[in-house]
């Protein structure tokens, strides 16, 4: 596959020019002809806070309808990247974890429950709140628009790198609902429902269900340990009241999840642990390669490991939302969306990845998020004035464990054998204000012009305490004060965008767009193995300045829709969470997050959909990130990052899906494909070559059969079991191991549904 990117790169400026010339020869095609009924439908997407023809919105965008994800059994949003160019999500240190999201270079790779993502995720217009709160799983989904680029004017805070504005199914005025249940290889089993009913002339409910139950496909040898695995339960429940000019919706939702972690593996990089001499890259995690204390797994199978993984994990959310929507007169309407969430969390985590007890631990959340957003969208003529104010106040309780090579206590030094306790508190509160004007300047040209002023507080109390032994003969240790940290902080400023659009044709526009976009700063709640790490844990926020080129073409009566962007980003004060070596041997390594100074990132995207009948229907998308390095930065502990790639981020990305339907047995069948490449990148920010992802490709593909109101999904995933990882995190001078966090291997089942 990498042999094909020099070629492909020696041929992107085609794709520019390509996009302006195809346009010209189909429109005179299309003037020629009689304009026949369209083959593909009209897409909306929601980017700019209202529904908008997908080819009107010059923002880089993509959509995905609800039905793609149920049909390909996606569970939630660490699927997702396979629907958009230069996007990538993975579950990253496991799942219950963070994810890693990141858009066009832009994201952060940290298990920290403390952080926030660069990317905002919303879900029906209610930001989720900080990293912990992004695994969103999907049922009863309406659609999904990924927004890349800054969103810094409507969304404002922290979507640096973007926006996944996930919109679930409201009530409607029928009687509808269907059941679905299916099962599974890895003794997964799911069942999903939805009653709908209309219960008043004016107001209607939704009730939807998902439980799913599953096993990893990691095989843990270690006869000791539980079966990992996960039971994960979500319910929401909807009521819509729909008067004349008023219109209210009610959401709530719970989630419960419990199981046992996905056990993680151990890629061992000494080949003697007696005078600590390296393994090559190469032979890295094999037989022939062990820790620093002579362990590896035993097999060279990818998916075998063997640690003692009785580490449960547990979460409970909860949450509720109000939309009032208010027509006061043709011109005017009034939103005010108002959301609470709470999230609790606990999770347990084995990380030397083998039978001992050298470094486990667990991270421990409660989350409070409340949000505010009164909203009035002003329609005169052709132009729309959008004017608002945002509040948030999220409260981030942390209760976190990391215990430190037990099973040598009484061996080792006492100050290498301690079990770190940490817990904060970090409450932040945001205000913004923000206006945009849609100006329609004359039939082919037309502006966006944005402005947001944000102002946000945190106050952080971090409190550590060890266990570490006082009495050479009490090996249990004792309980002794480690560092206590309090501050404040805050910061304000503007962010928004301006675009110019031009109508080349009847059937593509063009535009340019400037955006910036802020990211706060914020408090390092992960793992400090000092009182002086704690006092500069400390961060500043981010900013990004972004300029976008491209152009949006839809050619319905021939069953094409082509988008094309090209971007340049400068990037300041980057935030980066760094996994640096300490300098005391075999003592944890030092864990930063900090501003690394500034990046350049730019690169080209492209989105190709063909529909040419009512059977057959293609989708292609490519992304491409030639640059996207640190400038010159040197971090905390002198090590220079000067020209590093940025980690998580791919050079190409290419997928592409077909469709087919026939019928059979005078029912429909259709069949579909869905293939997605990710070329090589490094885990960290270190271009730690232990640490690195080579190129892969992920085949996905389902049969679905319509029967009346029964279906069938047969549908299977990685159907080729193509080995990855989510994350490999080095804690080689430490431990002589990475992490390894790996993704799961083919999995496939049978839905079968009844619509009512």
């Amino acid at each position: 596959m990498k042999s094909l990117c020099k070629p492909i790169s020696n041929h992107v400026l085609l794709l520019c020019s390509s996009s302006l010339i195809l346009p010209l020869s189909l429109q005179a095609q299309n003037e020629a002809a009689v304009v026949s009924k369209s083959n593909m439908e009209v897409i909306e997407v929601y980017a700019q806070k209202r529904a908008q023809a997908i080819e009107k919105v010059s923002i880089a965008v993509s959509h995905v309808k609800g039905e793609a994800l149920t049909s390909q059994h996606y569970k939630d949003t660490t699927e997702l990247s396979v629907f958009a160019p230069n996007v990538k999500i993975s579950q990253n240190a496991a799942e219950g974890t963070p994810p890693a999201v990141n858009i066009r270079g832009v994201g952060l790779v940290d298990y920290n429950t403390a952080n926030t993502s660069p990317v905002a995720i919303y879900v029906d217009d209610v930001a989720v709140g900080s990293a912990s709160n992004q695994i969103v799983n999907f049922f009863d989904i309406e659609q999904v628009d990924i927004l890349r680029g800054p969103q810094g004017t409507l969304f404002g805070r922290n979507s640096t790198g973007g926006a996944i504005l996930i919109r679930t199914k409201r009530p409607e005025f029928a009687q509808t609902g269907y059941l679905s249940v299916g099962a599974g290889n890895n003794n997964s089993v799911t069942l999903d429902g939805m009653y709908n009913t209309q219960i008043s002339e004016n107001s209607a409910l939704r009730v939807a269900l998902n439980h799913q139950d599953y096993e990893y496909s990691t095989k843990n040898v270690y006869t000791q340990s539980p079966t990992a695995g996960m039971q994960q339960t979500n319910a929401r429940i909807s009521l819509l009241t729909d008067f004349d000019n008023v219109q209210l919706l009610l959401k709530g939702h719970i989630e419960d999840w419990q199981g046992i972690v996905q056990p993680v593996g151990s890629i061992g990089i000494v080949a003697n642990p007696l005078t600590l001499q390296p393994c090559s890259v190469e032979q890295a995690g094999s037989q022939n390669c062990f820790d620093n204390f002579g362990f590896n797994d035993g097999s060279d199978d990818f998916y075998t490991v063997s640690v003692n993984n009785d580490s449960p994990h547990k979460s409970d959310g909860k949450g509720f939302s109000a939309h009032l929507n208010w027509q006061i007169n043709s011109e005017n309407e009034l939103v005010s969306i108002s959301s609470y969430n709470q999230l609790e969390r606990d999770h347990a985590f084995n990380c030397d990845g083998s039978p001992q007890r050298l470094c486990e631990g667990s991270l421990g959340l409660d989350t409070d998020f409340i949000t505010q957003e009164l909203r009035l969208a002003t329609q005169f003529g052709d132009h729309t004035l959008t004017t608002g104010i945002y509040f948030a106040d999220e409260s981030i309780k942390q209760n976190n464990v990391n215990d430190i090579l037990r099973d040598y206590r009484g061996i080792l030094p006492t100050n290498l054998t301690a079990t770190f306790y940490y817990d904060n508190q970090i409450d932040t509160q945001s205000l913004a204000l923000f206006s945009q004007l849609d100006y329609q300047l004359s039939t082919k040209w037309w502006i966006a012009a944005g402005l947001r002023y944000s102002y946000e507080s945190l106050e952080y109390d971090s409190l550590s305490q060890l266990n570490a032994i006082v009495d050479p003969s009490d090996l249990e240790g004792a309980i002794v004060p480690f560092y206590h940290v309090k501050g404040e902080q805050s910061d304000n400023g503007f962010s928004g965008q301006l675009s110019v659009n031009y109508q080349l044709s009847e059937t593509t526009n063009t535009y340019y767009r400037f955006a910036n976009g802020a990211k706060s700063g914020g408090y390092n709640g992960g793992f400090l193995s000092s009182p002086e790490q704690a006092e500069l844990a400390a961060y500043d926020k981010e900013r990004l300045n972004s300029h976008e080129v491209g152009t949006k073409s839809w050619w319905p009566e021939h069953g094409v829709r082509m988008n094309w962007a090209a971007f340049y980003y400068d990037y300041n004060d980057q935030q980066v969470f760094m996994n640096q070596p300490s300098a005391s041997p075999q003592s944890p390594p030092v864990q930063l997050l900090e501003n690394v100074g500034d990046s350049t990132i730019y690169g080209l995207e492209a989105e190709f959909d063909y529909k040419a009948n009512d059977a057959l229907s293609m989708r292609f998308s490519l992304g491409y990130i030639p640059h996207a390095e640190f400038e010159e930065f040197v971090d905390p502990l002198g090590n220079s990052l000067t020209n590093n790639r940025l980690p998580f981020t791919s050079k190409w990305n290419v997928s592409a899906a077909i469709e087919y339907a026939f019928e059979l047995a005078n029912n429909p069948l259709t069949t579909q494909l869905v293939i997605d490449y990710q070329s090589d990148y490094y885990f960290d920010q270190n271009q730690n070559p232990y640490a690195f992802q080579d190129g892969y490709s992920l085949v996905n593909g389902n049969i679905r059969y319509q029967m009346d109101q029964w279906s069938m999904v047969l549908w299977g995933k990685n159907l080729f079991e193509t080995h990855y990882s989510h994350l490999k995190f080095d804690l080689g001078p430490f431990l002589g191991m990475l992490e390894d966090f790996k993704g799961e291997g083919r999995r496939y089942g049978l839905d079968v549904s009844y619509q009512f």
